[in-house]
């Protein structure tokens, strides 16, 4: 937690950030630092199961919608000790996912079954090989399944969160086009040209295209996933600069 430099009248705005798959919160201060220093209260959460410091476990990757779950929770302790300002989400990969179900986006149950059951091939997820088979053999494919992807279909938006930013988004194969329709919220969406891990057409499209309140623009054309995480990225300029986009984006809808 990033407490703003400047004392202020009014609880100041915050913003929670959402790591991507397999990461953490602390390898997320690419973000966390610009809109520290343009005055928000910040918070980066580790996801349980799907972060490198606690370990992993084949439902934190695959069981994504439980990661929605993660922020309302934060917010909910948070606001048990003072009050909250504004609340924003911004996310990347995963995390992007996670800041659009918080406003509103759903998961299409029939899909993720067909993923989950060998119907539609899951790609190799290189952080936790095997995740797939692994959360087969703790939860076989029964009626506990089939009621578990009920809660992936759920709504899982959260009243407080005013403005989402995502980041290189992923699942957006997985989300209902009409779920996205119902997003009220503003959104920002920053995705890179030559990211062949969640790569436009599949991930970012559904999202743009659908929100009616979503703008966005591409990081450059030569950007790659690995740009916003990697320690020798192609382009070094591109978290800078996506970092004070999100910045100028929160000031812009959360004041």
């Amino acid at each position: 937690m990033w407490e703003p430099n400047r004392p202020q009248a009014a609880p100041a705005p915050l913003v929670v950030v959402s790591h991507g798959t397999g990461g953490s919160g602390s390898n997320m201060k690419w973000l966390v630092r610009p809109l520290h220093e343009a005055g928000f209260r910040v918070v980066a959460l580790d996801h349980h199961g799907n972060n490198y410091v606690d370990g992993y476990e084949p439902e934190g990757f695959l069981h994504v919608w439980d990661r929605p779950r993660d922020v309302s929770f934060a917010l909910e302790a948070l606001a048990r000790e003072q009050p909250l300002g504004p609340v924003g989400v911004a996310g990347f990969s995963l995390g992007a996912y996670t800041a659009a179900a918080l406003a509103g986006a759903r998961i299409d149950p029939q899909i993720l079954w067909a993923v989950l059951t060998g119907t539609i091939p899951l790609p190799e997820i290189p952080e936790f090989p095997g995740a797939l088979e692994a959360l087969r053999k703790k939860h076989p494919l029964d009626k506990w399944s089939r009621r578990a992807l009920d809660a992936a279909a759920a709504d899982l938006s959260d009243p407080r969160v005013r403005a989402v930013f995502q980041i290189a988004p992923g699942v957006g194969g997985l989300v209902t086009p009409e779920s996205l329709a119902s997003v009220r919220v503003p959104v920002g969406i920053r995705w890179g040209g030559a990211d062949t891990v969640n790569p436009y057409d599949v991930d970012t499209r559904p999202y743009l295209e659908h929100i009616p309140t979503a703008t966005g623009s591409s990081a450059g054309p030569d950007v790659r996933h690995d740009d916003f995480f990697a320690p020798e990225p192609v382009d070094p300029t591109v978290r800078v600069r996506v970092g004070r986009e999100a910045a100028d984006f929160f000031q812009q809808h959360l004041g």
